[in-house]
């Protein structure tokens, strides 16, 4: 079929169902504030969006841009009712800024799930949707994992089913592997540059409160901390010097290690055969996750909303999905993308983050944002406690109260919004 042809096949179809309306220009306008880097960026224009190009005859002009500049230009087109950006890529919290400017994307879901091959995560559906509509179609996600040398899997209490892993089981598995080979070899990176305060507040808080910050001093937090305590017994010594994970599990120096997928990918593309990816623990609130999720979405103004759509369906597609973990590194949003990874450490990386996404339990957090240039100051509370609670064995409750009354004004000072999951709680 001819590539205009291709087109306005599509276009038709929208029109009939009431999705869209309106086109305008051969040209689509792309303003997104990932793949922003020059190389990324560059990959974008001259790999990810030349196929979509030979398709469909649409051109598409593709703006890196950081966050700021994004929001600015959104809000100033919705407010002088006319627009150039036909369609923009952003995170989950940037959209909760601007989501009035957008196109409600219900009927553009509806057809895409329609498609047959294109099952999205439906936790990451059901965030997309705010103030009761369809703000963003989820593109593309990167996020936390656990990682475990098959060695270990021997001492798996009960030889359970690793997608059901507790941090129970977590504690009795690392103290196995100790008693069995008289090393600690779980890794929790705690080192300088480490990411330990997104383990503290978007893994182990969500899964012991159900919130990251609203319950950051309750007796479920002090409960938190005792477990805490109690599994860094198993933590490889090394840990306060450590970064990231891939070096201490290629050296088998750690056979259990928690960290971001960036962190531990060198690990498992070198020896595939050796690692196996796991969902993050759950406890009693459920499988806490901190998900970097990214959107697709069409602003209000959008010269031509129909060609911003195929251009989503593009870029959610299974095939289209691959490309993006290869070319830069983001995981998919969409199931069957899980069966199209070539066999190899990418796919060891892609099937896992797969399984942790469609986790039945799975309780969302996204890293909270809006301090402004106090950000780090966020981090710094959890971090306190951890060294106040954990390394230097401070009474819980009085750490809890100090640091909690720091977050408090934090939060009230700046008007940062509340957090996921923390949102959702009464």
């Amino acid at each position: 079929m001819k590539r205009w042809n291709m087109r306005w096949l599509f276009i038709g179809l929208l029109v009939s169902v009431g999705v869209t309306a309106g086109v305008a220009s051969p040209d689509l306008t792309f303003m997104s504030t990932q793949m922003r880097p020059i190389t990324e960026a560059e990959w974008a224009r001259t790999e990810l969006l030349p196929p979509f190009t030979e398709e469909t005859g649409i051109r598409v002009v593709f703006l890196g841009a950081e966050e700021p500049e994004l929001t600015n230009r959104i809000l100033a087109e919705y407010q002088a009712g006319k627009g150039s950006l036909d369609l923009v890529g952003d995170l989950h919290g940037n959209f909760l800024v601007y989501h009035t400017a957008l196109k409600d994307l219900s009927a553009e879901l509806s057809l895409l799930e329609g498609l047959g091959d294109r099952t999205l995560a439906k936790t990451f559906v059901e965030l997309g949707r705010i103030d009761g509509a369809q703000a963003y179609i989820p593109w593309m996600q990167a996020t936390y994992v656990l990682v475990a040398n098959k060695k270990a899997l021997a001492y798996m209490p009960g030889r359970m089913a690793t997608e059901g892993l507790t941090y129970d089981v977590l504690l009795e598995w690392a103290k196995n592997v100790y008693q069995a080979t008289g090393e600690k070899r779980l890794g929790i990176p705690a080192g300088p540059r480490a990411l330990l305060h997104r383990f503290l507040h978007g893994y182990l808080y969500p899964s012991f409160t159900g919130a990251q910050a609203k319950k950051f001093n309750s007796p479920e937090a002090v409960a938190m901390w005792q477990y805490l305590k109690e599994l860094w017994e198993y933590v490889n010594p090394a840990a306060p010097t450590l970064d990231s994970m891939d070096t201490a599990l290629l050296s088998e120096e750690v056979w259990i290690a928690w960290d971001h997928t960036a962190r531990v990918k060198t690990a498992i593309l070198e020896r595939p055969d050796d690692f196996v990816v796991l969902p993050a623990p759950a406890g009693p609130k459920g499988r806490g996750v901190i998900t970097v999720l990214v959107g697709l979405a069409i602003p209000n103004t959008s010269p031509d909303p129909a060609g911003a759509y195929l251009l989503i369906e593009y870029l959610t597609r299974p095939s289209t999905q691959v490309t993006i973990l290869q070319g830069v590194g983001f995981f998919p949003v969409v199931a069957e993308a899980a069966g199209a990874v070539p066999t190899g450490g990418l796919k060891v990386l892609a099937d896992g983050v797969a399984v942790q996404s469609a986790a039945p339990d799975l309780l969302v957090s996204i890293i909270p944002g809006g301090f402004g240039a106090r950000s780090g100051e966020f981090n710094k509370v959890y971090l306190d406690a951890f060294t106040e609670i954990v390394l230097r064995g401070r009474p819980i409750e009085d750490v809890l109260a100090r640091q909690g009354a720091l977050l408090e004004t934090l939060f009230r000072e700046t008007g940062a919004p509340t957090p996921v999951p923390d949102v959702y709680l009464p």
